[in-house]
């Protein structure tokens, strides 16, 4: 839980002031209360000291709620993100709320700026997919009083609301697929990432391999700021070096794509000589010759969790409530792909 946040009640009994007073400075009215600057210069100075910060749970009460939350996602043009916003965009109007939409790049100086600059527009709260090291923009945002849930990724170091999927378990479970199939030299394709939705699809094939007494070969790519072509490049580079591969798990839909079309430049028969799977099913995968195995997550159960959680903590009777921590299961789509 959140810490015990420094109320405007603390500073008037350490002053020895009413509340009333530093009511007053904190918004700025002391001159037409005709409060002394001396005793103006004092509270902002203590302020200072001790780092408060004005509660946004206050501000609304006061000011009203803005009814607006801001659903800041890694790449919103991403088929995965644009899906679920569309879906919480409707959930959000229904309940009277509107959605405000933004990209970070996964750049965590983009992000930061990007929660200080709504966090001053009095928005009601965050739905976010964290960048890396945003643990103390994320920590502040709860410590200020704004709703606030996690999606698609989670901080293990912040008890707060999230909704994600089994990462790990839906990747053993697509790798035992591709063993099962008859694969026993299988590559795992992912992006270079310490994100623990990322880790946690590695462990899930390492699990899987380690269980079946095979050799692992990850090959990671610094996909983020990298263009398509380079990224297909180094993928092409890596079935060039490794000829007898006969099982892909690739750990995002964008990675199968350039996989897809590396194997293809170098001839190699989808499923015949290597069987392919992929996390994060697309419409694409349906389309393809042979259609493509892979993970499918709860697109329409995701969006509902997140409204869930997030109405749940502007409801004004949920306040200082427990976080919803939401775990969903993925469905593994079965296609030609991993199959003769």
């Amino acid at each position: 839980m959140a810490k015990k946040k420094l109320s405007i009640k603390d500073i008037a009994k350490s002053l020895g002031i009413s509340i009333t007073t530093v009511s007053f400075i904190l918004n700025g009215k002391a001159r037409e209360k005709r409060i002394s600057e001396e005793l103006t210069k004092k509270v902002q100075l203590y302020i200072k000291e001790v780092g408060y910060t004005p509660s946004h749970l206050a501000q609304s009460l006061r000011l009203g709620k803005s009814k607006v939350i801001v659903f800041m996602v890694e790449d919103i043009s991403n088929q995965f993100f644009a899906s679920i916003a569309r879906m919480i965009e409707e959930k959000a109007y229904k309940n009277g709320y509107k959605i405000i939409y933004c990209s970070t790049e996964n750049e965590t100086k983009k992000a930061r700026e990007l929660i200080n600059t709504f966090k001053v527009r009095n928005v009601d709260g965050f739905i976010i997919t964290p960048t890396p090291d945003l643990e103390e923009s994320v920590k502040a945002l709860l410590d200020e009083g704004f709703g606030l849930v996690l999606f698609d990724r989670w901080m293990p170091d912040v008890d707060c609301s999230y909704v994600i999927v089994e990462n790990e378990k839906s990747a053993f479970d697509a790798t035992h697929h591709l063993i099962d199939r008859g694969c026993s030299k299988i590559a795992l394709i992912t992006v270079e990432s310490d994100q623990i939705q990322m880790t946690d699809r590695l462990k899930g094939y390492q699990k899987a391999i380690s269980q079946n007494q095979l050799t692992p070969n990850v090959f990671q790519v610094k996909f983020h700021n990298m263009e398509e072509e380079e990224a297909h490049n180094r993928i092409f580079d890596f079935f060039t070096h490794n000829p007898d591969l006969d099982g892909v798990f690739f750990t995002t839909n964008y990675l199968a794509f350039e996989g897809l079309e590396a194997l293809g430049n170098l001839g190699m028969k989808v499923p015949e000589q290597v069987k392919v799977v992929s996390f994060d099913d697309h419409y694409f995968f349906k389309l393809y010759k042979p259609r493509i195995t892979a993970i499918e997550q709860p697109l329409e159960l995701i969006a509902e969790k997140l409204m869930e959680a997030i109405l749940h903590q502007l409801d004004e009777a949920e306040i200082n409530s427990e976080p919803k921590q939401f775990i969903l299961s993925n469905k593994l789509n079965i296609r030609e792909s991993s199959i003769v």
